[in-house]
């Protein structure tokens, strides 16, 4: 293939991310992420902070991925300063993905708190995975602080972050099962049930949990 050719394959493959249709745009994203060209990655990035569709989101993360990481983490460590939410969220899974431990220090307190819930469950996920050897148990204190928080997916998405911390989970949750906040303490519990029985079902697990904490403490 010539050089013209290739710029003619990337400007159209590019152009299609930006089209009306969600089909030609996961189409353009599977074109590019099946042939990484440097030149897009810019066009990536920038997309995935608008994309409306769920699927093509997805298909722009796996073309990220499939660029050297020396290139696209600089554009997605920028994205998490954005005042737009989509862009620090879709940032924050994409690192998840890409598991380069050099964004690690990018992964602040202040997007694990986020207001936004989309957000701040990005922002678990992708501690975990780039958490450094030992630091484990400072992440899950940090994640363990906001037990009781959201709705149901979003306690899902916390206790499946502190599960995956393995053993260092274990002292912060333990606290929080004595926490005097009652939705704290639910959430706790339901996270050490869920951690012993995977095959439980969150639901159960928190169910169960409001009912130990409605019962109160035993005498």
């Amino acid at each position: 293939m010539t050089m013209a050719n290739e710029d003619t394959t990337v400007g159209r493959a590019l152009r299609g991310l930006a089209s009306d249709n969600a089909s030609t745009r996961l189409r353009a994203a599977l074109a590019v992420g099946t042939a990484p060209d440097p030149r897009s990655v810019d066009e990536l990035v920038g997309r995935c902070a608008i994309e409306p569709d769920f699927q093509v989101r997805e298909m722009l993360t796996w073309a990220l991925t499939r660029h050297p990481a020396a290139l696209t983490l600089p554009p997605l460590l920028g994205e998490l300063r954005s005042e737009r939410t989509q862009a620090r969220s879709q940032a924050l899974h994409t690192l998840s993905k890409i598991g380069d431990g050099r964004a690690w220090p990018a992964i602040t307190p202040e997007l694990m708190t986020d207001p936004d819930d989309e957000v701040a469950r990005s922002a678990w996920r992708a501690a975990v995975v780039l958490v450094p050897g030992g630091a484990e148990a400072g992440l899950a204190a940090a994640l363990a602080a906001q037990l009781g928080r959201g709705g149901r997916e979003t306690r899902l998405s916390l206790s499946r972050a502190l599960i995956a911390l393995g053993e260092a989970m274990t002292p912060a949750v333990r606290a929080a099962t004595s926490d005097p906040r009652p939705a704290v303490r639910a959430h706790a519990i339901a996270t050490e049930k869920l951690s012993l029985d995977p095959d439980a079902g969150f639901d159960f697990a928190i169910e169960e949990a409001k009912r130990i904490v409605a019962l109160g403490p035993k005498e």
